[in-house]
């Protein structure tokens, strides 16, 4: 794992190699002798432990083979698959200018049915005008410094949009109240995005909460995530996407949504929300 990569990352990978500690302490093995069983040089333990070295599925099954708890390395090689998909940064993902970006998301949307996304700064791209969509990526290739590709980076997640009335797929999207506030693009543009958002409300596979500014919140505020079909997260972070696999991991993420859920207005509300906010422009 290189010095470059998300905090996150190493940290999970830190956490991997706790557990086979762990798992190596309690069936009475030190590093020197499991390392003799395996066939490896005694520092390779070290090292997988203190997160200093990944190690492979061959590794973790034979770790878990040798210390008496073979049925343990499936969970295992799963927090390993997390960490290899964990992180990526805007850079790499990036380098060819954002259009590349915004195709490499497509076939996972288009596999998937059930979409729920946060976000407490910005309208999540599948509901954005071509307008905000254009302000939106001309302020990321401004301070990313990526390709100038940004009419076709658009085309891109506009077509994107099809998915919202193809395929019978449900989309559960919550936003917090100031998202209705930041006049990204200018006034012009947010109001067109306010009065897509009352447009797109209305839609059968569109659910839009707003969480309100007062209110008594059981949650904070969090990163913005896409949840996809209960079984993936996508977690934006200012150096780049972080990939949640691990099924606890996502269920803390769906528990957070239901949570923030649960204090969203929706219908008729939601969209009283945003009149207001398009009244103060």
């Amino acid at each position: 794992m290189s010095a470059n990569q998300s905090s996150s990352a190493q940290e999970a990978l830190r956490a991997l190699g706790q557990r086979l500690r762990e798992i190596r302490i309690e069936a009475g093995l030190t590093g020197r002798a499991l390392a003799s069983l395996v066939g490896w040089h005694e520092s390779k333990v070290s090292k997988v432990e203190y997160g200093r070295q990944p190690p492979s599925v061959d590794d973790i099954r034979a770790w878990c083979r040798h210390s008496g708890v073979p049925g343990m390395a499936g969970d295992l090689i799963a927090s390993l698959r997390a960490v290899e998909g964990m992180f990526v940064e805007w850079r790499r993902m990036e380098r060819t200018g954002l259009r590349k970006a915004q195709e490499s998301v497509l076939p996972l949307w288009e596999r998937t049915k059930r979409f729920r996304a946060y976000n407490a700064w910005l309208v999540p791209g599948i509901l954005q005008t071509r307008d905000y969509t254009k302000a939106a990526l001309e302020s990321i290739a401004s301070h990313r410094g990526t390709p100038d590709d940004i009419d076709e980076a658009v085309d891109v997640r506009m077509a994107k949009q099809r998915v919202l009335y193809t395929g019978g797929r449900r989309f559960a999207v919550l936003l917090e109240e100031p998202v209705l506030r930041y006049r990204l693009g200018g006034s012009d543009t947010m109001r067109g995005q306010l009065e897509h958002l009352i447009a797109l409300s209305s839609l059968p596979a569109v659910s839009l909460g707003i969480i309100p500014m007062r209110v008594d919140r059981v949650r904070w505020p969090v990163e913005g995530f896409w949840v996809f079909d209960d079984s993936r997260v996508n977690v934006e972070l200012v150096s780049g996407w972080l990939t949640v696999t691990h099924p606890n991991e996502v269920a803390m993420y769906l528990r957070a949504f239901s949570d923030m859920a649960n204090i969203a207005v929706h219908g008729s509300a939601a969209r009283r929300l945003i009149t207001v906010a398009i009244e103060t422009l």
